[in-house]
């Protein structure tokens, strides 16, 4: 019976992949490879990192909605790309060091990568069930600038599926405008997988929206916040947020590290005040 079903399974495939155009078949054939060596690295990924690569169906769900543009698809492979690298970043649990412990127990860790620099890692267990948290991170994310006083704006320019989103995001001048204005352009993802929620994203370029007068165009990414139900506890969620800025311009590290672990922390409390609103 098992080798029949698994005969019916890959003929099924094959179809499907051969009825697909260009582009689309080998996005297709490449992600399946990716998540198939992700998935047989060792040593093996926490429960829940695994949980989200291995019921991952970027595609088979997507493709069969409508046919994707070939600049489309390279936006959801971008947002794949960013998805898969912060979630490698993120199992890998040596070398991070404490940042900052606030005395409600929000914690931010660091460490430094090769291929990417300095990256941030936000700990934090918020009163709120994770359906709330995750509604106003993505559903209401446009809004976000009315509560978190480090963003101006946030701005969807175009969706993509139901999943991938480009955004254009302008930071909000911190005191003294030590840092001075930056925005980004964005792809981001969201997966919701079981228990477990990510949001994942990083820079892209889009032509209708070129730098602008007044801006320095910063990048961001791999970057991504996990969602989690606490355990034994699900009116609370645990919030994860992998944190990796290139600001550009000339800024002394020192203090692009303090604004950074600061912002996340900031993050954090802004988030509560909103959700008990």
């Amino acid at each position: 019976m098992l080798p029949a079903t698994s005969k019916l399974c890959a003929a099924i495939s094959y179809r499907h992949l051969r009825n697909m155009t260009g582009l689309r078949r080998q996005a297709a054939v490449a992600i399946s490879q990716e998540l198939s060596r992700l998935a047989s690295r060792s040593p093996g990924p926490s429960a829940w990192i695994h949980q989200v690569r291995r019921r991952s169906s970027l595609l088979s769900s997507r493709l069969e909605e409508k046919p994707f543009s070939e600049m489309e698809m390279s936006y959801i492979k971008q947002g794949e790309e960013a998805l898969q690298k912060s979630l490698r970043i993120l199992e890998d649990q040596d070398d991070w060091k404490t940042e900052t412990v606030a005395g409600n127990g929000d914690k931010v860790l660091s460490k430094v990568l090769p291929d990417v620099g300095k990256v941030f890692r936000l700990e934090v267990v918020v009163d709120q069930p994770l359906d709330t948290v995750y509604g106003e991170l993505v559903d209401n994310m446009e809004q976000m600038g009315d509560w978190n006083p480090n963003v101006k704006e946030v701005r969807i320019l175009e969706k993509i599926g139901k999943d991938t989103v480009i955004t254009h995001e302008k930071a909000a001048a911190p005191p003294g405008n030590i840092v001075g204005p930056r925005d980004f352009v964005s792809v981001r993802c969201s997966r919701r997988r079981g228990s477990t929620c990510v949001l994942a994203g990083m820079s892209t370029t889009y032509g209708a929206m070129p730098e602008q007068e007044g801006f320095i165009r910063a990048e961001n990414g791999p970057t991504c916040m996990v969602l989690r139900p606490l355990p034994g506890s699900p009116s609370q969620t645990r919030l994860t947020w992998l944190l990796s800025i290139d600001l550009k311009g000339w800024l002394p590290k020192s203090i692009i590290n303090q604004v950074l672990s600061q912002t996340q922390v900031d993050f954090a409390k802004h988030l509560r005040q909103r959700l008990a609103r």
